[in-house]
């Protein structure tokens, strides 16, 4: 039997997917979260042998609660609506067994669940794909500028905390507009969130 625990802060959408996974020959679904914390504590309670786990959810998301779930006998599976390759490096770094997509069919999800029980690593094609295709073409000083500018900072404040001049930082602001194909700052850290980037 395949124990599982979904983390999905959806109600209705958890209630499908384990009432779905119920279904399934083999399959039980041992516990249900609503955000990724709760997922942390069923799984460590629990010891499923599988957790699926949603990226945007409150108090913790999915993969930092994968990370810190990474010495867990549990496989962890990321479920998710986001195609984007920040997010899919950043579970492959955390050593996810799988990486699916919500519009998969659910047998295609059950299937892939038995593979991962198997030792296989399954990864949606589609990112796979992005994740050759599109990547973060800032350098890690750029990403520090833009990790700031995200967190409210001014050209004082980023001078200040990376002890560089404010015309420095005016470059390196230009330079990220330009990489990311954009015309401001706010649309530099909407461009870079909407790819996943943020770590």
């Amino acid at each position: 039997m395949i124990r599982i625990v979904i983390a999905e802060d959806q109600r209705m959408l958890l209630g499908a997917l384990g009432a779905l996974l119920d279904l399934e020959d083999g399959m039980e679904v041992a516990g249900k979260a609503g955000n990724g914390e709760e997922a942390c504590k069923l799984v460590r309670e629990l010891k499923p042998d599988i957790c699926l786990m949603d990226i945007e959810m409150p108090v913790k998301d999915g993969l930092t609660a994968a990370e810190e779930l990474a010495d867990e006998p549990c496989k962890i599976i990321i479920l998710t609506t986001f195609a984007r390759p920040g997010y899919f490096d950043r579970a492959r770094k955390a050593g996810v067994s799988g990486y699916l997509l919500k519009d998969s069919p659910s047998e295609d999800l059950a299937e892939a669940m038995r593979k991962i029980i198997d030792g296989q690593r399954i990864f949606s094609p589609e990112l796979v794909d992005l994740a050759y295709t599109e990547q973060n073409p800032l350098t890690e000083r750029e990403r520090q500028v833009i990790k700031l500018m995200a967190e409210g900072k001014n050209t004082k404040d980023i001078s200040k905390e990376l002890y560089i001049t404010p015309g420095t930082v005016r470059n390196y602001v230009s330079v990220i507009l330009d990489k990311l194909e954009v015309s401001n700052r706010i649309e530099a850290i909407s461009r870079f969130k909407e790819r996943g980037w943020f770590k």
